[in-house]
C-alpha cells in the first residue's frame, strides 16, 4: 500500500509547496524564545514574542520569500563585567513563520520585554472566470 501525500491528491493540483511549508514548520522545535499567536480581529493577527534583555537594535525582523524571520542577536558585554553567578542567557535567536498569500506584516512594536508583530490578511478578490468550450 502506498501512503498518499497531501501533494499527491489527485484533487489538491498545485499544492506541492504547501506540503514543502508544512514540513519546514514542523522541522522548526526550538523553543526560544517563546511566542503566542493570536487572532485580534477576523483579518489581523498578532504573534508575541518574549524578548526581555533586547534592546530594539538587537532585534530584526525581515519577510523572505513569504516567511517572517525574527532574529535577535545581543552585544557580548561579559568581558566587562564579573559574574559571581550568570543564570540569564544572553543568545542568539532565529523564529520563522510561514505566512500565508496575502498575508502581510503591518507593524512591530516592543512593550515592556515583549516584541508584538501585527499581521493582517487582505481581503481575497472573488474571481469567477467563464471557459469556453470548443468544438473539434
Amino acid at each position: 500500500m502506498t501512503k498518499m501525500t497531501l501533494g499527491a491528491h489527485p484533487f489538491l493540483l498545485g499544492f506541492e509547496q504547501l506540503e514543502r511549508m508544512v514540513e519546514q514548520a514542523a522541522k522548526s522545535k526550538d523553543g526560544y524564545p517563546p511566542f503566542n499567536i493570536e487572532q485580534v480581529s477576523e483579518r489581523a493577527y498578532r504573534i508575541t514574542l518574549a524578548v526581555a534583555g533586547f534592546a530594539d537594535n538587537d532585534l530584526s525582523i525581515t519577510v523572505e520569500n513569504a516567511k517572517l524571520v525574527v532574529r535577535g542577536a545581543q552585544e557580548d558585554t561579559s568581558e566587562e563585567r564579573v559574574f559571581l553567578h550568570r543564570g540569564i542567557a544572553g543568545r542568539q535567536f532565529q523564529k520563522s513563520f510561514v505566512l500565508a498569500d496575502g498575508v502581510e506584516v503591518v507593524g512591530a512594536t516592543t512593550e515592556n520585554g515583549l516584541l508584538h508583530v501585527d499581521l493582517e490578511r487582505a481581503e481575497p478578490e472573488q474571481v469567477v472566470q467563464t471557459i469556453q468550450i470548443n468544438k473539434r
